[in-house]
């Protein structure tokens, strides 16, 4: 990773962090998600309640790029081990879809999410956006913090 866009992940992350509130505007989703003006909200005030299975691979992938975040942040990440990060994230993405049951809204709002890190993880997979990958799925994940029912739920922080 080039020097000018090392030092910009912890500006480019804080940015993130900071605008996080405002929420995302997000494009057509893969399946019958959201249509493209839905932005993340609360369920009038309170967060949006989860399940174990959703709870089961968002912790995986936190873990994931918790084990990952200090070798990308001190740019000895190879390019096969982006791809082999970006391949369990997207395991984790295909059980949650696969196996967790929100109520309607819900999962709109969790669509909007997953959206980003699922474009992270393919941004990881591309010689020029590794850098976007990563910082677009710890954005979401501070952003599932904020807005999901996670008990004992952390986002990462460098």
């Amino acid at each position: 990773m080039p020097l000018l866009t090392k030092s910009l992940i912890p500006l480019v992350a804080a940015l993130g962090f900071a605008l996080a509130p405002l929420g995302l505007a997000a494009g057509p989703y893969v399946h019958d998600g959201p249509p493209a003006t839905v932005q993340l909200r609360l369920d009038h005030g309170k967060k949006w309640s989860t399940e174990d299975a959703l709870r089961r691979g968002m912790d995986e992938i936190r873990i994931a790029m918790a084990q990952s975040f200090a070798p990308i942040y001190n740019n000895v990440f190879t390019p096969a081990q982006y791809e082999a990060l970006a391949t369990r994230i997207q395991t984790q993405i295909d059980d949650v879809l696969g196996n967790c049951k929100l109520p309607e809204q819900a999962d709109q709002q969790l669509h909007l999410v997953l959206e980003q890190v699922i474009e992270g993880a393919a941004d990881m997979k591309t010689e020029v956006g590794r850098d976007r990958g990563t910082i677009k799925i710890v954005r979401a994940l501070a952003q599932y913090g904020k807005y999901f029912d996670h008990a004992g739920w952390q986002s990462l922080e460098h």
